[in-house]
């Protein structure tokens, strides 16, 4: 699947729609996948009333969550609105999968824009086992830390969907963002969503950047074991580098005004991420903390 157009609605499954922000770059892929989630569009939405009719004249609205308002980006913001009252939705909450600010920047804004309250954990108005009513669809938060503290997952049971913010993308892995994100609960939280998949109840995830993964028991399979390879590369590489007195061979130490932990994620990041794009090595460098600090909680390195 290809990604579509900025600010295009595309009509996911049943009950998600994906409006995608134009943020492209390294880190978010083809930009911040926004998702409009609700009933079933009706045989006759609101976009087929007239230019000239009112929204009440197509019947009640039905209540929506938008999920990851994205940047602040006026064009995005109005045509996420505008794709929610189209089907006859009307945004009841926005609902925030993590802090960071593609997924973030907007939300201020697009509540403003909508009249609908901003749930998230870092406002303590969201955490996991909550379940989010939208006119009889459940939508059920899945506390994920790793990826950063305050991850969450949204679980929509009625069309067996995962709405997985930056847990889980759809293509290539997601960094754990050192020192918020940690290493061991991402792992846990990957084992909880593998469990949730291997019970029936998650036939497709929806990423905020990437297509949507139809295959999520591969995919989250291909995540634990990429982590655990990567685990068992950086400690064989600080083996490798550390010298008998526990420092990165030929690197500064701290009386020669270096830092040993600086020197050794660089010179980790330069062999383990090799083949990775420069321009994200500032993301590997934090995976590679991230790694580091859970291996020496293990007693794995020094």
């Amino acid at each position: 699947m290809s990604a579509p157009e900025f600010g295009v609605p595309e009509h996911v499954t049943a009950h998600a729609t994906r409006v995608l922000a134009p943020n492209p770059s390294p880190m978010t892929l083809d930009g911040t996948n926004t998702w409009i989630i609700g009933p079933p569009a009706e045989a006759s939405p609101a976009s087929a009333v007239s230019a000239s009719a009112s929204c009440e004249d197509a019947g009640p609205l039905r209540d929506a969550a938008v999920v990851d308002p994205g940047p602040l980006h006026e064009g995005h913001l109005q045509a996420v609105a505008r794709a929610a009252r189209d089907r006859g939705l009307r945004v009841a909450v926005v609902l925030i999968t993590h802090r960071h600010a593609d997924h973030t920047e907007g939300a201020a804004r697009f509540a403003q824009i909508v009249g609908a309250p901003i749930r998230s954990v870092d406002a303590g108005t969201l955490a996991g086992g909550d379940v989010v009513d939208l006119d009889g669809l459940s939508v059920h938060v899945v506390a994920t830390p790793g990826h950063t503290s305050d991850s969450v997952c949204l679980h929509v049971p009625a069309d067996a969907s995962l709405l997985t913010g930056d847990t889980v993308l759809g293509r290539g892995t997601t960094v754990v963002a050192w020192p918020d994100g940690r290493l061991g609960d991402y792992l846990d939280s990957l084992q909880a969503l593998r469990a949730l998949v291997g019970r029936g109840g998650v036939h497709v995830v929806l990423p905020a950047h990437g297509d949507p993964v139809t295959d999520p028991a591969r995919v989250l399979d291909e995540y634990l074991a990429h982590r655990r390879s990567r685990l068992q590369q950086v400690r064989e590489t600080v083996a490798d580098l550390t010298d008998d007195a526990g420092r990165p061979g030929g690197r500064p130490g701290p009386e020669a005004g270096g830092d040993d932990t600086d020197a050794l994620v660089e010179a980790v990041v330069e062999r383990v991420y090799a083949q990775v794009p420069r321009e994200v090595w500032p993301a590997a460098r934090l995976s590679v903390r991230a790694q580091l600090d859970h291996l020496r909680e293990s007693g794995q390195v020094d």
